[in-house]
């Protein structure tokens, strides 16, 4: 049975929609991009697998369509159910709040008791602190890109992350 892939995202330069096209060409006819400015969280139910996509804006504060529906977060119902999370930051201009937002959800994630995976690895970064860290700081807690100061890697970071995600989750 093939599983259904909600990509759910919020952008307002684009960024974060075009990462998710991205993601959704290369899951193919199973993924379902879900935009969250149009949508909402309705029908997130359905998706066997959720990837949530959210840019950090500013000082490590929430782009604005997730600020809206921030309080609706815990009543996703995710409990048990495969998440993983790709953000995009600017680690030169704010390398002190990089993926903040992705850390932040995270947490609510974790809360929600999901099932997160698609950690990744810090290597190839500069940056001087985030959120979005594991415990023991060598990995992020989902994808992390930089479409303003490494966007030439990004295809090659989404490509990797879709073949670990095909296997964490058995996609």
């Amino acid at each position: 049975m093939t599983k259904l892939i909600g990509i759910i995202y919020g952008s307002t330069t684009g960024n974060t929609q075009a990462v998710a096209e991205q993601l959704a060409a290369a899951f193919g006819e199973q993924a379902c991009l879900h935009d969250i400015m149009e949508q909402g969280f309705e029908g997130i139910s359905a998706y066997d697998v959720c990837l949530f996509g959210i840019p950090t804006w500013d000082f490590g504060e929430l782009q604005e369509d997730w600020a809206d529906l921030w309080p609706e977060l815990n009543a996703l119902h995710l409990k048990g159910k495969p998440c993983a999370l790709f953000g995009l930051g600017d680690q030169i201009g704010y390398g002190e709040w990089f993926l903040d937002a992705m850390g932040l959800l995270y947490a609510e994630l974790v809360k929600g008791e999901a099932q997160l995976g698609g950690l990744w690895p810090v290597e190839g970064y500069r940056f001087e602190a985030s959120k979005a860290l594991t415990a023991d700081g060598s990995q992020f807690v989902g994808l992390a890109l930089d479409e303003d100061s490494q966007s030439a890697d990004t295809p090659e970071r989404i490509e990797q992350w879709v073949a670990q995600l095909r296997g964490e989750f058995s996609l």
